[in-house]
């Protein structure tokens, strides 16, 4: 089995008992519910516990709960064709240049992590048309300057 017949199995048995993420996520626990979800859908890799709560939801066979606990090949053909995951895209193409140069103003020279990196998501009721709410939050890694004479900072942290 290949791991996107895994998720396909695993999205035939969501349907078919009528659970939503929520539920799923509330079964399995240990992680943010974002990273249970990426896991079942084969782009995050679940530690063998939630593999194992995992599997037994979804009554997989070992190798299955294995198959689960393997990293993925993750990531997705650019630029995506989804409409919604396009937005996405298409944020970080018109917003992109903004974001990097206010992080870069208030951090220095350096990227946010989308490893050490977690993000909410919430509706907010409007009248006009209910709203997504993201609240991203990455830890910061400064550059490193190697083979810099003393004297120079180590990091692209941001100078005083």
């Amino acid at each position: 089995m290949r791991r996107e017949q895994l998720t396909e199995k695993i999205l035939d048995i969501k349907r078919d008992k009528g659970w939503n993420w929520k539920h799923i996520t509330t079964e399995i626990g240990g992680v943010s519910p974002v990273l249970v979800v990426g896991a079942l859908l084969g782009q995050m890799k679940l530690v063998k516990p939630l593999a194992r709560r995992a599997a037994a939801l979804f009554g997989l066979s070992p190798g299955e709960e294995r198959m689960l606990n393997e990293i993925p090949h993750r990531g997705t053909a650019m630029p995506p064709t989804d409409p919604l995951l396009y937005r996405f895209y298409e944020l970080v193409m018109v917003n992109g240049p903004a974001w990097k140069a206010l992080i870069e103003e208030e951090f220095g020279d350096g990227i946010m992590s989308a490893i050490d990196f977690d993000v909410e998501i919430e509706r907010l009721p409007n009248p006009k048309g209910d709203r997504v709410k993201l609240t991203m939050s990455g830890k910061f890694l400064p550059y490193k300057y190697h083979g810099n004479e003393p004297g120079i900072p180590d990091y692209g942290l941001k100078e005083s």
